[in-house]
């Protein structure tokens, strides 16, 4: 069997493509952060669906950053890790979420209030040892991925130049959630959904143009 590289490309374009599309499609679908959801198969589908869109997105952004790694530069580089850690640290968050809140909902409400409120602001009674930073570390992650991510791909000009921009505002759009009331701030997640798909389509769309990459692996 050959495997391309860029037969693997195509595919982290699809990935990213499905990533984006998921992560819009999940927000108006996102039932409310309150205890009483938490054991709804609602919940349960969205969180199993985030999940696939972290695992799609840790994908699509290792593909983008590889079409694209040497006229990327450090900036690109930079993007690319810490846009890795993001997705790692949303699969974690929705693991807890999907598997984890449900089973303590009855028994440890406190708890299970008190994690909800890790992203919708909302204070929390219990102890949470160091999750409540987390989150904000990994929201830091998010803004300053996409925004090095997005430099380095108008830069490099690999791909197209205003899909970095939005994937840049994608981002950075994200400090303006402050502004909007828990959960209308969901549909700041539409630019970066939309630059993804965009990236991703990109990538799918290219077909046997030269990667700058060696040409096959055979096995």
């Amino acid at each position: 069997m050959k495997i391309s590289v860029s037969g693997l490309i195509r595919s982290a374009g699809m990935a990213a493509m499905l990533a984006g599309i998921l992560f819009i499609v999940i927000q108006p679908l996102h039932p409310p952060d309150t205890l009483a959801s938490v054991s709804t198969k609602a919940w349960a589908i969205i969180h199993y669906l985030t999940i696939a869109m972290a695992l799609f997105g840790l994908t699509g952004v290792t593909g983008i950053y590889a079409r694209q790694a040497r006229e990327a530069g450090w900036t690109g580089l930079a993007g690319f890790v810490l846009f890795s850690f993001f997705w790692l640290a949303t699969i974690a968050f929705t693991f807890v979420e999907a598997f984890v809140l449900p089973k303590l909902a009855a028994d440890a409400p406190e708890f299970v209030e008190g994690y909800l409120g890790i992203f919708s602001g909302g204070a929390s009674e219990a102890d949470l040892g160091a999750l409540p930073a987390a989150a904000p570390l990994a929201g830091g992650m998010y803004v300053f991925s996409g925004l090095f991510l997005g430099i380095a791909t108008f830069r490099s000009g690999i791909l197209p130049r205003w899909a970095g921009v939005l994937l840049a505002f994608g981002s950075i759009s994200t400090l303006a959630s402050s502004l909007l009331p828990h959960p209308l701030d969901r549909i700041l997640a539409v630019p970066m959904g939309l630059a993804l798909v965009w990236l991703g389509y990109a990538l799918w769309s290219e077909r046997e143009r030269k990667l700058n990459l060696e040409p096959k692996f055979a096995g």
